[in-house]
């Protein structure tokens, strides 16, 4: 039996130490807080026990003495128990409490610091806490003292003389009662403060102000908690420092539909140009029940001309029953491969083949036009394999045949609907928050609008629909949906390029 007390970050899940991913992923049972990112929980187990004690000002799903005896309770069922908390756990995290009914209770347990919103909070808005010019110390203060009680457990005649960056946590709701006491204790009303809502996050927002000013200009800017504030000289860095809030693509919420199993790059990179990504997989993918017409073809590869992969998952389920019936890369010796387009090819190379041809145009099309004119146009007789989805479009075995070809279409994998964040997409078009809904096929685009209807998404034209090619975008125009945003090339990455064109253009409007 053991605890973990783990430091989850302040929201960004990337700030997450790698010994506290470790820690989840060997955990028996999770216990983890509102404050944790829940794509967090990614890292668990899936038989994992996952338990919410979510807190937040007046609601706490599990008061603090209830949770100090789940720990202890859990850890004494010899079960490995990761306290997941928000931010540190020893900064205003009442970690300390918890380690302590631990240590009573005879339970072994470790303490793995996390990145703390007194730290990153201002970081991710332009403001080091320290500066050769300006700082060369940092005090943290809780905001959350009651103004009304007869005396105050803060100094602020020091605070109010120090030099050092002054950092409240917890203190929306105190700010006029903080401002006021460090003006009276003699501080200038001139010195730079700031406010970091939702730090590291995309809600992230920021604002500067001289001291005297912040909390007229808090209430203007409608900023609550969570917010961090910072008063100092180095918060009047905010203006030439805030990378954060400048990225492309930042205060975006964007819809990535996609299966789970392929939504990863283009997710990340959207994140990584600030877009919000709300994960909407409308389809999910599923091995097959039945493998004897696919392992008699993997028998037999040698009867093959050609292998046309025309997708990532394709080539991840081929080779995943390749490995089952005891073959490698080695039986396609024989073969010549292609891919439909660049990311399929990289995931070929990534199982040593080298494809022979890639076409142009990254289409079913476009794998049919290049291959005829490859082999002359005499395609007739020979043997095409084609490993794919269960059900998918027809357009390049039945061209094939047209030509003479002999064509098996065989299924390495089915997809079938998901519903995955329906409530969020749908809570999100309501409050109109919602820029942009990305599809990266004719199949996310059916299976999006059997969740949400398109007359749902006409009532929303300030919504725009994203297509990876002109076949996904000839599907929208079906349903009477028109297309905003299309790469040339049919990719993710041009896909990604093509969004972030595209709104730096509204912003600019």
């Amino acid at each position: 039996m053991k605890v973990y007390l783990i430091g989850a970050g302040p929201g960004d899940a990337g700030l997450l130490t790698l010994k506290g991913r470790d820690a989840l992923a060997g955990a028996d049972v999770v216990v983890y807080d509102a404050l944790a990112n829940e794509a967090l929980l990614d890292h668990v187990r899936p038989d994992a026990e996952k338990i919410y004690v979510g807190k937040v000002a007046g609601n706490h799903a599990l008061p603090q003495d209830q949770i100090n005896a789940l720990l202890v309770a859990k850890a004494r069922e010899g079960k490995v128990v990761a306290r997941l908390k928000g931010g540190d756990p020893y900064i205003f995290g009442r970690g300390g409490e918890e380690a302590e009914e631990l240590v009573a209770a005879g339970v072994p347990f470790e303490e793995v610091p996390g990145i703390s919103s007194t730290v990153a909070a201002p970081a991710y808005a332009g403001i080091p806490l320290t500066h050769r010019d300006f700082a060369s110390s940092v005090t943290i203060i809780t905001g959350h003292e009651n103004p009304d009680k007869p005396g105050s457990v803060h100094n602020w005649a020091a605070l109010a003389a120090s030099a050092a960056t002054l950092v409240f946590v917890m203190g929306m709701k105190n700010l006029p009662d903080i401002v006021r006491n460090l003006l009276a204790a003699g501080m200038d009303p001139a010195t730079p403060a700031a406010l970091v809502y939702r730090g590291t996050t995309p809600a992230q927002r920021s604002l500067a102000a001289p001291l005297a000013e912040l909390p007229q200009a808090a209430a203007a800017a409608a900023f609550t908690n969570p917010s961090v504030i910072v008063v100092g000289k180095v918060a009047g860095l905010r203006g030439t420092l805030n990378w954060f809030e400048n990225r492309p693509l930042f205060g975006r919420r964007i819809v990535v539909t996609r299966a789970r199993e392929q939504a990863s790059g283009l997710a990340q990179s959207l994140t990584s140009l600030g877009a919000e990504v709300i994960q909407c997989p409308t389809i999910e993918i599923r091995p097959l029940e039945d493998y004897a017409a696919l392992d008699a073809a993997l028998a037999n590869l040698a009867e093959y001309h050609w292998i046309i992969f025309t997708s990532v998952n394709g080539v991840r389920h081929f080779w995943q029953r390749l490995a089952v019936v005891g073959k490698d890369s080695r039986a396609l010796g024989g073969c010549r491969v292609a891919a439909i387009g660049p990311a399929t090819a990289e995931a070929l190379r990534g199982r040593g083949i080298a494809p022979d041809f890639v076409p142009q145009r990254y289409v079913a099309e476009g794998v049919l036009e290049g291959l005829l004119a490859r082999e002359g146009g005499a395609v007739a007789g020979k043997r095409f394999l084609l490993p794919r989805a269960a059900k998918a479009r027809e357009v390049l075995p039945e061209e094939l045949r047209k030509a003479g070809a002999v064509v098996d279409v065989l299924p390495a994998y089915v997809t079938v609907p998901a519903d995955h964040n329906r409530e969020a997409v749908l809570r999100c078009l309501e409050e109109g928050h919602l820029d942009c809904v990305t599809f990266g096929s004719s199949s996310t685009v059916e299976n999006f609008l059997a969740l949400i209807p398109a007359a749902t998404l006409k009532a929303h034209p300030e919504v725009q629909l994203a297509a990876i090619g002109p076949v996904t975008a000839r599907t929208l125009a079906a349903h009477g949906l028109a297309c905003r945003i299309q790469p040339e090339e049919y990719t993710i990455p041009a896909l990604v390029a093509a969004l972030q064109t595209h709104f730096a253009r509204s912003a600019r409007a």
